[in-house]
Formats: structure tokens, sequence, C-alpha cells
């Protein structure tokens, strides 16, 4: 029993205390306190395990366990080993023909050649903007020596800092850039920068050899790319020799750990089964073309919703999953099945349905891990109408409005059709105003989720994110930024008792899912133009219901109703995340009302809190920016009053809470006026 009771004090409190404090003595050496330490332990591991099963499903847990069993039986790098030796490449075909220089010229004009041109001399000159973001170093060696990739993977080689910045250059997304570049200018160097960047990291890599090969995905992404290039540069033959072994490397890495990827059932499955599919065509190898089309199927018909929704539920993985479509689209030589189709045009709907018009911009929903991998455009990261036109012409049969995005379109042999739609006319299930637009968060799951954000709002005037998404920032940092913006907390909507909506029960890992549903409501009054009601019921005897209403005059109306089932002492804070700016806040008698200065004048926000007012307590309001209280009183979280558009780069926000304290219902309304 004491050897149990340290073990059990070793795993559960490692930072609480140690063995020599009297807390422990008495867990220790107590019968009956340590019988009920342990019970209690072994009870929340069961509760635990038991969730797992229940929310995650036997199958992903059995085939990541058997990863796992793999990885520490050694199974991987065996295999593996043996597997490249035996590899050669013994014939290829190309898989697609390049787009005329006229064509691209006319589209990307003086201005877009001219910015194109400056980033590939950027690349040439050893820098790329990693996630969209900041110019970085493109480093693509490191401190591997002999290792196998199983020892970072395992843990036996620990390496410092986010894996995402060493990853990231190696994924070789920059090339796109050389090699458009090469494409309209026939000039040299780009074609000599990215053989001499190839040639560095082919030595400094060997096969299964450090940190690049550890990961499915990054090796997957890298030999789309290493595909790509051999159709647009130049060439001699031993260069194009030692790309296709590379290529053929990189495939036969990839179906020994699929099963991690089956395991995970998202980008992962989706990135290494198009490339799978890539290498099977270009080095003709019937097994990986069979596997990859086999699994890429799988995986659109399994992962993308009635509704078009991606199972990761983020726009950024959304949008990687259409463009390796649409790679897979561009080079196929077998038909997409009918569910597949089907599947594909859902996606694509959904995410031309959240296309901002002014802006090209999306809501910044869900995990936004800096991904592009695809960079066929002049377009920034942020700009989502590249992918937009090119889903929609080829799974929708219809496309936006021509520009510089249909720089893409052009790669991927994708001509335009007779129909065009401007997205503010786009059949959507989205709220709009005159000059505005809402999305109304409100989804049910059937799989891993990241963010706790029901019945969030975003709002859009005139291209400007007004009610915004925090989105991610980090995933790996030191506290507080271990990916902080997942929370209930920094979304526009209401929190119960300080409490998420979810647990949080990971870095990647939420659980007891809550599902909320949406319905349009018809009204009678003719100055409103549209009104959408979403509700969800909560873990704490709370049903909040939500109804967003758009006005004819440039006004918004948020009514949020907090419905108690039992009655109790509860803390409500409804929080809203606003654009940085000059601002101004006023109490008024029924509330406060806040004021933003924007480019095109001043918008108005004003809140209140009503519902059998003598059970409140006066409402608590504060707001912050860039983790600093700058009016009335918070509890601040250095997390809070920021917005991350890319990974790693955050940018300061206005943070508004409204704290209420009440035994019974609350409602709170608020009102958005944007100038005529």
């Amino acid at each position: 029993m004491i050897v149990i009771g340290f073990s059990f004090l070793r795993i559960v409190l490692p930072n609480k205390c140690n063995t020599s404090s009297l807390f422990c003595k008495r867990i220790l050496y107590n019968p009956a306190t340590l019988k009920l330490a342990v019970h209690k332990y072994f009870m929340s591991s069961f509760t635990y395990f038991l969730k797992l099963i229940t929310q995650l499903g036997i199958r992903q847990l059995s085939l990541f366990a058997l990863y796992k069993l793999g990885l520490k039986m050694g199974h991987y790098r065996r295999f593996m080993t043996v597997a490249s030796n035996q590899l050669s490449v013994i014939s290829y075909q190309l898989l697609f023909t390049l787009p005329s220089r006229e064509s691209l010229l006319q589209t990307l004009g003086e201005d877009g050649k001219e910015k194109l041109i400056i980033e590939a001399d950027e690349v040439v000159a050893g820098k790329f903007r990693m996630f969209g973001g900041e110019l970085v170093g493109i480093k693509l060696t490191g401190d591997w020596q002999s290792a196998h990739w199983t020892d970072f993977e395992d843990g036996k080689i620990k390496l410092e800092g986010d894996i995402k910045f060493i990853w990231e250059p190696a994924r070789f997304g920059w090339a796109f850039i050389l090699g458009r570049a090469y494409h309209i200018t026939q000039n040299e160097k780009y074609a000599e920068a990215f053989w001499k960047y190839f040639e560095t990291f082919s030595e400094s890599n060997p096969v299964n050899i450090g940190a690049h090969w550890m990961n499915g995905q990054e090796v997957a992404l890298r030999l789309m790319v290493f595909a790509w290039a051999l159709h647009v540069f130049p060439s001699t033959e031993k260069q194009k020799t030692q790309l296709l072994q590379s290529i053929a490397e990189h495939a036969a890495r990839i179906p020994l750990t699929l099963v991690y990827a089956r395991a995970q059932n998202n980008n992962h499955l989706v990135t290494e089964a198009a490339a799978l599919y890539t290498a099977g065509l270009m080095l003709k190898n019937k097994t990986w073309r069979a596997l990859g089309w086999k699994w890429f199927n799988w995986a659109l018909q399994n992962q993308i919703s009635g509704y078009g929704e991606y199972i990761q539920h983020s726009v950024n993985y959304h949008r990687v999953m259409l463009q390796s479509a649409l790679w897979i689209n561009f080079i196929k030589q077998d038909v997409f099945p009918v569910n597949s189709s089907q599947a594909l045009s859902r996606s694509a709907h959904w995410l031309f349905s959240l296309l901002d018009s002014a802006s090209g911009s999306t809501p910044n929903l869900g995990s936004v891990d800096g991904a592009l991998i695809l960079p066929l455009s002049i377009c920034n990261f942020h700009d989502y109408r590249p992918t937009v036109q090119a889903a929609a012409r080829a799974f929708l049969r219809t496309n936006l409005q021509s520009g510089i995005w249909d720089e893409m379109s052009l790669w991927l042999n994708l001509p335009a059709n007779e129909r065009i739609i401007n997205s503010d006319d786009y059949l959507t299930d989205n709220i709009h105003g005159k000059n505005s637009w809402a999305y109304l968060r409100a989804s049910t799951f059937k799989s891993r989720l990241a963010h706790m954000d029901q019945l969030h709002l975003d709002l859009w005037w005139r291209g400007i994110n007004i009610a915004q998404d925090a989105g991610t920032y980090m995933y790996n940092a030191a506290p507080p930024w271990d990916n902080p913006l997942v929370t209930t907390r920094v979304h526009n909507t209401v929190m119960v008792n300080g409490k998420d909506q979810m647990t949080r029960a990971g870095k990647f890992l939420v659980l007891d899912w809550v599902d909320a549903y949406s319905k349009s409501m018809i009204e009678a009054d003719e100055n409103i133009l549209i009104c959408t009601q979403a509700h969800y019921r909560g873990h704490n005897y709370v049903k909040h219901q939500r109804t967003v209403t758009a006005y004819r005059n440039e006004r918004w109306i948020i009514r949020d109703e907090m419905r108690t089932y039992k009655e109790q002492k509860r803390v409500f804070l409804l929080h809203w995340l606003l654009a940085d700016g000059e601002w101004k806040i006023e109490n008024r008698e029924q509330g406060i009302e806040i004021s933003l200065k924007s480019p095109h004048g001043w918008i108005t926000l004003k809140i209140y809190a009503t519902f059998q007012p003598f059970n409140l307590q006066p409402a608590t309001i504060s707001l912050v920016r860039a983790g600093e209280l700058i009016y009335g009183q918070r509890d601040v979280k250095p997390y809070e009053g920021w917005v991350s558009h890319t990974y790693a780069q955050k940018s300061p926000a206005l943070s508004l809470a409204v704290e209420v304290t009440s035994t019974r219902d609350v409602e709170f309304v608020n009102e958005f006026i944007f100038p005529r």
C-alpha cells in the first residue's frame, strides 16, 4: 500500500508536494486517507478513459495505440531502413502542363508581377515569410547527426522551442514563389536557388534521419512540392534523378505510419493520402496510387459534414483540405466517386459562404496554424479568394468576379465559368445586413474539436472585422501562451461561472462536447432584414439562447437569454473582442455605450442587462488591450485583448467584458449601430 501511495503521489501531485511534506505523510501513512486518494485517482482515470472511448471512438484510440506500439517496439526503424535501401526509380511520367506566361502576366498586372519578383528575390537571399508573417531565414539543417526520426518522435532526443518553426522552412512552400517567378521571367537565378536549397536539404537530412522525417504530413507536403518543382524548374539529368529519388524516398516513408494519420482522422490523412497518390502516378507505382486514392476518398467522405464543414472546425484547416483536393483534381487520372464529388461541392460552398467580399478574409474560426500548402497566388495569407475561386470553378461550376486571385486557377488549369456570383449575394445561412454581415457559430460535433466557441458571433462591416475571433497564436509556447485562445473566455459569447463550455482535456483535446442548434426566424417587422436564433444547453443548468437581428438602418441587435434550471448564485460574463483603435466609454442609465472609431466613422455598441433586476448585482464593466487593463475592473489574463491572424503572430485588440452576478435568469441586449 505504501508503494502504491508513493506512486500515486509521484504521478498526481508532482508539483504540489513531496514525500517529506506533512500533507503527503498524512496521506501516505493513513490507510483510510490513502485508500480514498487512490480510489479517486483511479476513478478519475477510468472516467477520463471512458470519455475518450465514448466521445472519440474505440477505432481512433486503437489505431493510435497501434502506432505507439510500433514506435515502442522499434518496428518503424527496422522496416523503413530496409525499405529505403530497396528503392529505385525505373520510370516516371509528368502529370500536368504549365499555364501560358501571357495569361499569368495579364492576371498579375505590373503591380502583381513586381510583388512576386520581390518575394522571389527574398527567397533567393535566404528568407521567406513564415506562416505568411514576418521575414525569417530559410533554415534546412539541424544538429541531427545520425539520429533516426523515431528518436525524436518517442522523446529520446528533445528539441528546443516550437517544432513548427523547425518544420515550416522544410515544407518548401517558398519553392512555389521561386517557380512562379521563374516561369514568368525565365531568370535562371530562381531555378538555381531551388536546386541549391534542395541539395542542402538532401545532404543535411538523409532519408529517415532527423526531425524533418518524424511526421508523415511534413514528408507529404514536401513531396508534393518536389513533384510540382520537377515540372517547373529546368534541370540537369543528375538533378532530375536526385529529385525523383527523393520523391520515392518521401513516398516510402508514408504508408507504414499511415495508421497515425488514420488515428488523427484530420488533415494528416488528407495530405498523406494526396502525396501517396501523387507519387504513385508520377513514379507509376500502383500500390502507392491505389493506397493514396483509397484513403483520400475515404477522408473526403468521412471528414466533411453534411453541411460542408471540415472535421477540424477550422477555416484554416478547411483550406488545407480544399487545396489538397484541388491538387488531386488537377493531376488525377481517376474519376472521383459520386460521394467524394458531393462532399467537395459542400465544402466549397461552406468556405464560399464565409468569404468577406470587401477584404477576401474569413472569420478566424478554430485553429489557425499558418498553413498555406499551395501558395499559387500573390494574395496574402489572410486572403481566401484564390482558394474560393479555384474551388468554385472546380466543384461548384461557378466563380467570383475575376481578379488578381485568379492566378491559382490558372496554375490548376481551371477556366472561368459563365456563372459569376458575388459573395455578398451568395446563398448562405449567414446573417446579412445592408453593408454588414455576421457568422453565428452553432455546430454539432461528431469529431475532435479545438475551440470552445458555441454561439460566438463574428461581425463584419465594410471589410472590417468589428467583432472578431482571437484565433490561435501558438500551440507549443510556455504558459500562459500554451494554446490559451481555445477557451470560451476569449470568444464573443457568454461564459458562466468562469468555466468553459466544454472540458479541455489536453493541448489539442476537448471532451464533453456541447452541441448548438440554429434556425431562421420569420419577422413581420418590415425594418428587419433577417433574424437568426441559436441555443445550447450547458453542463451548469443554464440554457444560452442568442437571437441576432439585422435591421435596414445599419443596426444590429444581439439578445442573449440565459435561462437557469436550478436556482443558485452564478456569474455571467458577456465578452466581445473588438477591432483595435480609438475608443470611448460612457455609462448610461441601463448599461454602457462604447464608441469605436473606424475609417468610415464612429461605430457604437450599447449593452445592458435586464430580466428580474431584483436578483442582479451591479454589472462590472472592463476593457483590456494587449493583456493590460485600460478601463474598469477585471482579473486580467495575459492572453486577453489580443488577436492572432496567423501562427506565432499577434496584434492588439479590445476585449470588452460585462460581468453580472445573479441567482436567476439574465438577459443581455447588445446593439451595434453603424454609420449610414
